[in-house]
């Protein structure tokens, strides 16, 4: 199978086809038609924007959501080879590129598939067609009697063309229909093919950014402030310019770089540079998570009703309310962010691992102050790459140093204390509700408010500049302002919209304006705090209403997919009603169960825990994880539940360990020795089964099992425990203190 790499670059751009593309996206083209074009259509609503064929076999593909490890390089393959009826080896996929790659936005909130795979799919589809009208004039047959194999039209008389001999530069320079009949028997999609971005990963090859080694490259390392929001006072440079291999220090305001020949050369001179570096610091951060908390709701907020609705039920004779917390969360990347960049003849090129090309290229542009067409920006696989860690940031590190010295190719490489220290965090997030359970256990009133900072701050919007560098400059540029993403989809509340049906419910949302510590989007954004909260709350009104968590959970949803995946797991785990806590060997021992459509828009997840406590240490392992998953169509089954299990991997390492310490000094985090995570040792057995609904649509499926796996460890504990732990991580500390706190109780 053919991959991303430079090599297909060179095959498309070559290609006389390729050569007379005119990649130009005409929204206007949607006024001259009502149709609501799926996906990523309608901002790239031109065939050609997407796919060409090429005289020599091959099909090159456009996409503009890239590969950070979901394998969606192999899952859009699969649809184009499907709907094409063609081998994947004919496939070339090119790295999203500016100025080539349609633009498809930020790859994010599991939308690949939803977006990218659906447009592709109905291009496909459409270029099959236009070729088949194509072959069916020139053999002089009905389109319905001709057969295709491999991209060869063959006609009943045994007359052939192909795919190769009929497709012209200006064939696909239309509008993408979707008149077009998609497959309903299919040949790729469905299929566990292996992916193809895996063999370089696992051999050694090249395959991230941190890999790439272009002809006289120089490697640079930025010297950061000890804190947020301080600024150079004094630098003492003579020194590291004198040390060996070191090319040039370069200063912007307070942005202070080094360049060397080697990587070593460039560290060592780091670290002599920060030391002769003095700095005015802010010593403006809260003195800790817990002092951020007591003030989290007296700070200015924008406030937004997110759901209400009322209607006459039946008197409560249950009132029960708890709140709910979550800490700032790192994205811990394994391998630190990376780009490498070069400068030459006006324009500047970028190799890197940001999810958003097009929006990257939109702040660089600001900052630069160079014409959209100067600024090339390339999609290169990163090592641990999801939500927004330092990736964009370091774009611009590597553009602003590659300007300082132009025709040298630069590549920069955080540090981990760099990653830990500058990335942006996850929000924290209080959630407080209250729920009312009539005489027959049915919830007759739900109320669920939340305080959150915002869980985006990407590049790419109107004003301001999000690029952390650019906050350092000589003259320098401000963040962009605070703001929530709006429903369905929904930032800080993302999911705290309950699936389940309640007559009367509201939801508030208190949008924080005030950042205590940088922060943006980490895998699932406000989805798993909110079902974090939400089905911890389920779990304690069954128990009040003296009910199974399943039956409960059943007894409030009408969604039968919702109803499939739990009554799945419920089997996969042989559920028994009403799981009680056990205990054995000095252990305790507990089960849990929750459930969440992501967004309630993308995958249904249910998932059910086992736990084991330590009671002595308060150590929580989570034995066995289940899940049972509905993404519609599977693409590629595999690929799907690989999502599954590392978003069950994922968050149990979130919900039993992780938290950014801080105090007004700074971030206290810039090792693994300062921010633990899950141990290969205390991974759980992961078991995942889907239900794959070939008639239904495709589903994003990557961001869903976060906030069902917290949930329902959570549940379990408060199982084992005989008492609820109401703020992540579910720490030793906080178990002891729950055994007390049930020792009293009893």
């Amino acid at each position: 199978m053919i991959h991303t790499s430079n090599i297909a670059r060179r095959h498309f751009l070559k290609s006389s086809l390729g050569l007379a593309i005119g990649f130009a996206w005409a929204p206007n083209l949607l006024a001259q038609s009502t149709i609501t074009l799926p996906g990523s259509l309608p901002a790239n609503p031109k065939l050609d924007s997407w796919l060409h064929i090429q005289p020599d076999g091959k099909v090159v593909v456009l996409a503009g959501k890239v590969e950070f490890g979901q394998g969606i390089t192999t899952a859009l393959m699969q649809i184009v080879a499907d709907e094409l009826e063609i081998s994947m080896s004919r496939i070339v996929m090119i790295p999203t590129t500016t100025g080539i790659s349609p633009n498809e936005g930020v790859t994010s909130g599991s939308q690949s598939i939803e977006y990218s795979g659906i447009a592709l799919r109905y291009a496909a589809a459409d270029a099959r067609e236009l070729l088949l009208e194509r072959a069916a004039s020139k053999l002089a047959t009905p389109v319905a009697e001709l057969k295709i194999h491999d991209g060869e039209i063959i006609a009943a008389s045994g007359q052939k063309t192909s795919y190769w001999t009929l497709a012209d530069s200006e064939l696909f320079q239309r509008p993408v229909s979707t008149k077009v009949t998609l497959k309903k028997r299919h040949t790729t999609i469905g299929q566990s093919i292996e992916r193809v971005d895996i063999p370089a990963k696992v051999s050694g090859g090249s395959a991230y950014v941190q890999d790439m080694k272009l002809p006289g490259m120089l490697h640079a390392r930025v010297v950061r402030p000890p804190a947020p929001h301080a600024a150079i006072l004094n630098l003492q440079a003579s020194a590291v310019e004198k040390m060996p291999g070191v090319i040039a220090v370069i200063q912007n305001g307070s942005f202070l770089a080094v360049v060397a020949q080697r990587e070593e050369q460039a560290i060592r001179a780091q670290e002599v540079l920060q030391k002769n570096a003095q700095w005015k610091l802010a010593n403006d951060l809260p003195q800790s998570l817990a002092a951020w908390f007591r003030g989290m709701k007296q700070k200015p907020t924008v406030d937004t009703t997110v759901s209400a609705k009322q209607a006459i039920a039946k008197s409560a004779v249950k009132v029960l309310s708890a709140q709910f917390t979550k800490p700032f969360i790192a994205h811990g990347s394994i391998g630190p962010s990376c780009a490498v960049a070069l400068m030459q003849d006006g324009g500047i090129t970028v190799w890197t691992h940001s999810q958003g090309m097009y929006p990257l290229r939109a702040d660089l542009i600001k900052t630069l102050g160079l014409p959209a067409e100067k600024i090339i920006c390339i999609h290169k696989e990163g090592s641990g790459m999801y939500g927004q860690s330092g990736a964009d940031d370091v774009a611009l590190d590597a553009m602003l140093i590659a300007r300082a010295l132009p025709g040298k190719p630069i590549r920069v490489q955080w540090m981990r204390d760099d990653e830990f220290k500058w990335e942006p965090y996850g929000s924290a997030m209080i959630m407080n509700l209250e729920a009312s359970l009539d005489q027959e256990g049915n919830i007759v009133d739900w109320k669920h408010e939340l305080w959150s900072n915002t869980h985006s701050t990407r590049p790419g919007e109107p004003t301001g500049d999000n690029l952390l560098a650019s906050w350092y400059l000589e003259k320098p540029f401000k963040p962009s302002p605070v703001k929530n993403i709006p429903q369905p989809a929904g930032g800080s509340d993302r999911n705290a919209v309950p699936l389940y049906v309640f007559p009367n419910q509201k939801v508030v949302n208190h949008l924080l304006l005030d950042m205590p510590v940088r922060v943006s989007a980490l895998r699932t954004l406000g989805a798993y705090a909110n079902v974090f909260a939400i089905e911890s709350m389920m779990d304690d009104l069954a128990k009040a209403a003296k009910l199974d968590p399943v039956e409960f959970r059943l007894k409030h949803l009408q969604d039968p997919r919702a109803r499939d995946v739990i009554t799945h797991v419920a089997k996969m785990a042989a559920w028994q009603k009403t799981p009680l806590a056990s205990k054995k060997k000095g252990k305790l021992y507990g089960r849990g169960i929750a459930f969440a459509k992501y967004k309630n828009l993308s995958v249904y997840v249910a998932s059910i825990a086992d736990v084991e406590i330590d009671p002595k240490s308060g150590k929580i392992v989570v034995t066995d994880l289940y899940a049972s998953a509905d993404g519609g169509l599977a693409i590629n089954p595999n690929g799907f539940k690989n999502q599954i299990e590392g978003g069950l991997v994922q968050t149990t390492s979130w919900t039993l360990f992780e938290s950014v310490p801080f105090n007004q000094e700074g971030i206290q985090v810039s090792s693994w020795a300062e921010y633990p995570i899950l141990r290969f040792s205390d991974v759980p057995n992961v078991h995942v089964e889907i239900i794959n609904r070939e008639d239904e649509k495709s589903l994003g499926v990557g961001e869903g099992s976060q906030g069902p796996g917290c949930a329902a460890i959570a549940n379990a504990v408060a199982n084992a425990l005989g008492q609820r732990i109401f703020d992540l991580p579910l720490t030793p500390e906080r178990v002891k203190a729950a055994l007390a706190l049930s020792t009293q109780t009893t």
